[in-house]
């Protein structure tokens, strides 16, 4: 879906470089665009490249649906990171001083806890209440195609026979760690998964099983079977390609089509510079 040129858009912005991407290609595409930076999270550039922006906290989404309604925004996307560990942790969510709208759509998630915490939960609930103030999300890559990444290997260096039994193997299992919901992310070596990424995130994953593998692993990291596309997108970048050189680690395995790569030019060059092999492949 793509919107014609010159409407309003709001732009629900957490951590990273994904919302300063999207903010400049929806500014290039001729829209007009209301940033609205989640605290702790948002990039202060975000203020230089939005025609109007807003931080706001976590709790406060009857403020945020305000400030786009009074904008006349009735489309918006989700773009950037949200810590998870933080909205979890002890009061944090009291701590932020949720308004009423907040509390009505997530009282069942942190007060009488008859709804699980799952990813998909939390941000269906996001969607279920700003839709509910007349704001419909869209797929920020309806904005960005070209941070999708295309099928093939993207580095000089390619994954060995053994490093694509690797490749094939922690495909399965991060498959259905999706389909659960836990994390889109494993670290496999010889077969065998070293991590699997739940809520520390990608690099915490890597980190901890390159400590077991020590050498030579394979990170894999894919969509979930039914992923919406309008959040939690798999991203990976320069960060990404760090972490694993640091860690031990010799191959990078995304899924094609359905995953963010940010600046793909950097992050392949540098893993050509670690001697680290990309590899994007279909389902």
């Amino acid at each position: 879906m793509t919107l014609e040129s010159g409407k309003k858009v709001g732009l629900v912005a957490g951590w990273g470089d994904f919302p300063i991407e999207i903010a400049r290609a929806l500014k290039r595409q001729g829209h007009t665009v209301f940033g609205l930076g989640i605290e702790e999270h948002a990039d202060p550039i975000l203020a230089t490249i939005c025609d109007e922006f807003q931080t706001f906290g976590i709790g406060k989404m009857g403020a945020q649906t305000r400030f786009l309604r009074s904008r006349g925004v009735t489309e918006a996307t989700l773009a950037g990171k949200i810590f998870k560990t933080r909205i979890l942790q002890p009061r944090y969510f009291l701590k932020h001083l949720p308004d009423l709208l907040t509390l009505r759509f997530f009282y069942s998630i942190f007060v009488s806890k008859t709804k699980d915490r799952k990813d998909d939960t939390l941000l269906t609930t996001v969607t279920n209440l700003y839709s509910s103030q007349g704001i419909q999300f869209m797929p920020a890559t309806d904005f960005a195609s070209h941070l999708l990444v295309k099928p093939g290997n993207l580095t000089n260096q390619r994954p060995t026979k053994s490093e694509l039994k690797d490749v094939e193997f922690g495909w399965k299992m991060a498959k259905e760690m999706g389909r659960l919901d836990i994390g889109q992310s494993v670290v496999v070596h010889n077969q065998a998964v070293m991590a699997v990424e739940a809520i520390e995130g990608t690099d915490e994953c890597i980190r901890r099983g390159g400590g077991l593998a020590k050498s030579g692993f394979t990170v894999v990291k894919v969509a979930k079977p039914e992923q919406d596309m309008r959040f939690d997108v798999p991203t990976v970048g320069v960060g990404t390609i760090r972490t694993i050189h640091e860690s031990g680690g010799r191959v990078l395995a995304i899924e094609a089509n359905k995953t963010i790569i940010l600046n793909e030019t950097e992050t392949v060059e540098l893993a050509n510079q670690l001697g680290i092999a990309i590899i994007a492949l279909a389902d």
